[in-house]
C-alpha cells in the first residue's frame, strides 16, 4: 500500500463516520445544539445592535490591530464556548459508545458545525433584523 492509498482510505473512513453520525445515537443532538447555539448567536445579536456595534463576523476582519480582533473573538467567545463544549463532549461519548474510540478532530469538525456555524450565522442576521427596526422606529 502506498502512502496516497492510505490517506485516501482513512478520509473516506472519517467522512462516513462523520455523516453516519446523524442517525445513530444523541441524534437529536444534531437539532438541539444548533438550536441553542442560534439562540445565543440571536441574543448577541440583538445586544450588538442595542451596543450599535456591526455586524460580529464582519468586524473581525475590519478590526483595526490585533488587541481589537482577540477582545471581539474573546467576546464571542464567551457566548458560545458552554455550547460549543457541551458539542464536542457529547460527540466522544457518541464516538466511545458508537466506535469505542475518540476522534478528536472528527468532534472538533462536529461541534464547528453544530455550535459555532450557527452561533456566528444568527448572530449577524439578529444585529441586522434589530438594527433596521431601531432605524425605522
Amino acid at each position: 500500500m502506498d502512502f496516497f492509498h492510505v490517506i485516501g482510505k482513512y478520509l473516506a473512513d472519517s467522512w462516513d463516520m462523520l455523516i453516519g453520525r446523524s442517525g445513530g445515537p444523541f441524534a437529536l443532538r444534531f437539532i438541539m445544539q444548533p438550536v441553542v447555539a442560534t439562540l445565543l448567536g440571536i441574543r448577541a445579536g440583538r445586544q450588538d445592535a442595542r451596543r450599535g456595534k456591526p455586524l460580529y463576523f464582519w468586524s473581525l476582519f475590519k478590526a483595526d490591530d490585533m488587541y481589537d480582533r482577540r477582545a471581539i473573538l474573546r467576546d464571542g467567545w464567551s457566548d458560545v464556548w458552554k455550547a460549543f463544549a457541551v458539542a464536542v463532549v457529547l460527540d466522544v461519548i457518541y464516538e466511545i459508545v458508537a466506535f469505542r474510540w475518540v476522534y478528536p478532530i472528527q468532534a472538533l469538525i462536529i461541534a464547528t458545525v453544530l455550535a459555532l456555524i450557527p452561533y456566528l450565522i444568527f448572530r449577524g442576521i439578529a444585529n441586522r433584523i434589530a438594527s433596521k427596526r431601531g432605524k425605522t422606529s
